[in-house]
Order: structure tokens, then C-alpha cells, then sequence
């Protein structure tokens, strides 16, 4: 089995297999498929499942993937790789082309990432690739994993690709709604913790959403009190958020009454554990805010200059309940607009 994983993908990568399992043990299952029935028809049990073929070149990838979560019992181990973005960049000889390269780059991405995305397009675009070498971001390689009940364990680059290491921890979400669109909702903490969907420009990747757990064991909070090093934003997605583009539609949710436009910010249930109990229960008895008081009092963006400026505000809130947001308002336009106030 060694000289089999080494001929197919290095020495490097056998020990780094080797690390995480027992490679040569009866009850793992070293495979190099695209077909999901190599796997589930094979009358083994394991405990242990590696894939040594890039999920690239898989048609239906979740569908995979939740094969092998049925194959094996919770805690045990799956292996794979796929190559990102940034990597197939790299490895294209036309990218080292000028002017060329982005040309080149954005009809690509437009045939392999939008085609199959499109009504009327899919079929062009398995005609065309026949469903192989989809582009596939870091953040949505890891993200179907964790949808399909798994939790990453390691990620570690080899020649190009990405190998992942994870356990089974569930049962898949089977979601079928995964947004690939310019606008998507997030699921946000209303008024009385009422989840709403909050309406953006995306500036993630797909799947992102379920990679907020893993993204903040390995990195933690910024002083923004956004995940730090957060890979699972786009290129444009960082420009959007800068300049505020990015909460446009949350026009939507005001006028829908799930939103104000100005409040305390709509955050996920993850975040609402990590701040103080007290602003929680505060925090329950407002809707939220397109314009957050931090930008209004024009604080810093860090973890406690945010939370001390929406403490200050639900205070003042609760004392001048028809005043305040008049005021919060007028103020956060002038920060912005004057002031030239950013998004943290």
C-alpha cells in the first residue's frame, strides 16, 4: 500500500496519511475514485476511508461525500484532496502570462464556476468538462465536508494539493439550498432571538457558513471582532465589506420590520454566546440595526470598543426610547460620510 500511495501522490504525503492513520490496516480503505459506488458497494467495514483523487473531478461532490459518511461510524477517519483556486492559478503555465492570464482566468471561471450554476448552461457545461476539474475555493472544499458531517482535523498542502483530514462527527444536512448567487440571507439573531434571514451582497465563498466553528479555533477573533485571517472571504468580498456595498440589501429586512436602520449589529447565534450576559438580554429586546452604534459614536472597530458602544446605546435606548435612533442615525451618516468612518 505505501509504494501505491507514494506512486500516486509522494512520500510526503504517505507520512503525512501515516500521521493520522494505519495506513496498512485491514480497515482502511485506500481508494483513487470519482464514483461513490466504489466505495459504498464494497462490503468491507472500516474505520478509516482515503481518497487519493482530487474531488475536483467528482460530478456530484455532497452526494460523495455522504456515501462515505454512511460507510463508516462516528469518530472514524476520511481522508481527501482537492485542488483550490489559487493553486490551479499557479500551476497554469498561462499564469505567469501578463494581461492574458486574467483574461484567460475570468472566462474560466465563468465556464466552470457560473455555467454549471445557470438553468439552460448546466448542460453545456458537463458537455464541455464532462463534470471534471470544477474550481473549487479552500473555504467550499471544506465547507462541504462539514456539511456532509464531518469535522476537520488538519489541512496540509502537498504538490499542489490540499488533503484534509477529518472525522466523523454527524449526519449530513442534505442541504439543498446552498446560495451561489450575488445576494443570500444569513441566518442572524432578531428581536426576542428570533432567527432572521438578513439579506447581503456575498462576500464569502459557498459553504462558508459552515466553517465559522473551525475558522475561529484556528484563529480566533480580530480586533474587529470578525474571525481573524478569515480565508473564506473573496477577493472583492474585502472591498464590498470596506465600504458598507456589501449591507445594501439589508434594505430589504427593513422594510420588511426585521431590521432598523440603525441598532445593534444582526450577529449568528455563534457569536451571541461569546459577548457578556448581560448585553445579551438587552441585546434580545431590540431589533437590530443597519448602521451599529460604534460607527455612530465613531469608536474603534475592536471586540470591546464595539460591545462598550452597544452597551452605551441600548442604555441610552432604554431611557429615550423615541429619541435615540433619530440620533444614532444622523450621527453614523455624518461619521461616514464627513468622517469617512469604515467598516471594521
Amino acid at each position: 500500500m505505501k509504494q501505491v500511495i507514494v506512486e500516486k501522490a509522494g512520500e510526503e504525503t504517505y507520512d503525512f496519511f501515516s500521521k493520522h492513520a494505519d495506513v496498512e490496516s485491514k480497515e482502511t480503505l485506500v481508494v483513487s475514485t470519482t464514483n461513490e459506488f466504489n466505495i459504498i458497494n464494497n462490503p468491507n467495514d472500516f474505520n478509516c476511508i482515503i481518497n487519493l483523487s482530487k474531488i475536483n473531478n467528482i460530478r456530484y461532490i455532497n452526494k460523495f461525500f455522504e456515501k462515505v459518511n454512511s460507510k463508516i461510524q462516528n469518530g472514524d477517519t476520511f481522508i481527501c484532496c482537492f485542488e483550490t483556486i489559487k493553486a490551479r492559478k499557479e500551476r497554469h503555465r498561462i499564469g505567469n502570462i501578463p494581461v492574458i492570464k486574467n483574461i484567460y482566468f475570468v472566462f474560466e471561471f465563468i465556464l466552470l464556476r457560473v455555467f454549471p450554476k445557470l438553468k439552460g448552461f448546466k448542460k453545456i457545461y458537463f458537455l464541455l468538462t464532462r463534470g471534471r476539474n470544477r474550481l473549487l475555493s479552500k473555504a467550499e472544499g471544506l465547507g462541504r465536508l462539514v456539511s456532509c458531517g464531518f469535522e476537520i482535523k488538519e489541512v496540509e498542502a502537498h504538490k499542489g494539493l490540499t488533503y484534509v483530514v477529518c472525522k466523523k462527527i454527524k449526519s449530513p444536512a442534505f442541504n439543498m439550498n446552498v446560495s451561489y448567487g450575488p445576494i443570500f440571507k444569513m441566518p442572524r439573531m432578531g428581536k426576542n432571538g428570533k432567527i432572521i434571514g438578513v439579506y447581503k451582497f456575498r462576500t464569502m465563498h459557498p459553504y462558508a457558513e459552515y466553517l465559522q466553528d473551525y475558522v475561529l479555533k484556528q484563529n480566533g477573533y480580530a480586533e474587529s471582532g470578525k474571525p481573524k485571517n478569515d480565508f473564506r472571504l473573496t477577493p472583492w468580498g474585502r472591498f464590498l465589506r470596506r465600504y458598507w456595498l456589501d449591507e445594501l440589501p439589508q434594505i430589504i429586512n427593513v422594510l420588511k420590520g426585521e431590521l432598523k436602520l440603525v441598532g445593534v449589529r444582526p450577529i449568528s447565534e455563534r457569536y451571541f454566546q461569546d459577548i457578556p450576559k448581560d448585553l445579551q438580554e438587552m441585546r434580545l429586546k431590540q431589533k437590530p440595526g443597519c448602521i451599529p452604534p460604534y460607527v455612530s459614536l465613531d469608536r474603534k472597530g475592536n471586540v470591546e470598543a464595539v460591545l462598550q458602544a452597544e452597551r452605551e446605546y441600548l442604555v441610552e435606548k432604554i431611557k429615550n426610547p423615541f429619541t435615540t435612533d433619530v440620533k444614532y442615525f444622523f450621527k453614523g451618516l455624518f461619521n461616514i460620510i464627513f468622517r469617512r468612518k469604515r467598516s471594521a
